[in-house]
């Protein structure tokens, strides 16, 4: 079978469509697609690429965008630095999950960083985002970055007190990633961290998911003496906003300004995104979403 003749259910007339009447009840993302790339069942999850008309190569897990090559970076770039530049001196940092490599290519770009670790469960993503999103997945050759197949849990275990950073880059709480939102994997998480230790991770729309950030800030906040909440946006994720818990074992730590930071000029090379304003300005919240959250 030829790539023109690969469907998927998810594509009808030409255009690829987000529904879900469970995390997005009432509403659906849509693409038009140019060419379907790739389709393959993992052991894990249903993988999906393919080349939009305007947001570049897809990745779709499960029916759900993970990425465009036209808006990945400001996801990547502030789940990654919004913790690493809240952390005073990242020496190992680690991903839960992030296979697509584009958390890992903003890690490196950290001078004082000695070991990026990537720890995702399904090979098929790192494999498949190699070979379709080449601009996301060009970390995993630098010579800091270290590859774990297996399960995050596990890892987590095995390596207590170990890493400075952690950014667990998941997908939305339904099925496998479920667990990745509950007390327990921050207990985890706050094992294998350092002493001053610092983790993001990804926290769903304040637009759609009010609730369920609420029950992970308390999550959070039952483990890490500072845990609060920031955004970015994203027009291909539902509502064109993404949120992460920012997370410090120091009680002193105040996330929401960086400890560290480079020149302008040196910004406008290394980020797209990213920069020391936005650090600050993406943990005001609405009025609504404040009382709601720091009530």
């Amino acid at each position: 079978m030829s790539a023109q003749e690969i469907t998927h259910p998810t594509i009808v007339d030409g255009w690829f469509r987000e529904i879900s009447d469970t995390m997005w009840p009432g509403q659906a993302m849509t693409l038009k697609v140019e060419k379907v790339l790739h389709h393959e069942k993992s052991k894990y999850q249903d993988i999906l690429i393919f080349k939009s008309t305007d947001y570049g190569n897809v990745l779709v897990l499960d029916n759900v965008i993970q990425a465009t090559e036209r808006d990945e970076f400001s996801y990547q770039e502030m789940i990654a630095h919004l913790a690493l530049n809240s952390h005073p001196d990242p020496k190992k940092v680690l991903v839960i999950g992030g296979g697509d490599g584009g958390v890992l290519r903003e890690i490196v770009k950290h001078e004082g960083v000695a070991e990026a670790w990537l720890c995702d469960i399904d090979e098929a993503v790192i494999r498949l985002s190699k070979e379709f999103l080449p601009d996301m997945s060009a970390s995993y050759s630098h010579p800091k970055v270290k590859t774990y197949i297996g399960d995050g849990f596990q890892f987590l275990r095995d390596f207590q007190n170990t890493f400075d950073v952690i950014i667990t880059d998941s997908s939305d709480p339904e099925g496998p990633a479920e667990t990745l939102f509950q007390a327990d994997y921050f207990k985890l998480l706050n094992g294998a961290l350092t002493e001053k230790g610092v983790i993001s991770t990804q926290a769903e729309s304040m637009w759609i998911h009010l609730p369920i950030i609420k029950d992970l800030k308390k999550a959070c906040s039952s483990v890490f003496p500072i845990a609060e909440y920031a955004y970015t946006t994203i027009p291909t994720y539902p509502t064109g906003q993404i949120g992460f818990m920012v997370c410090s074992k120091d009680k002193d730590a105040n996330v929401k300004e960086p400890l560290r930071a480079v020149s302008e000029e040196e910004e406008a090379k290394r980020y797209r995104y990213y920069n020391k304003r936005i650090h600050a300005a993406s943990f005001i919240l609405p009025t609504w979403v404040d009382k709601e959250l720091n009530a």
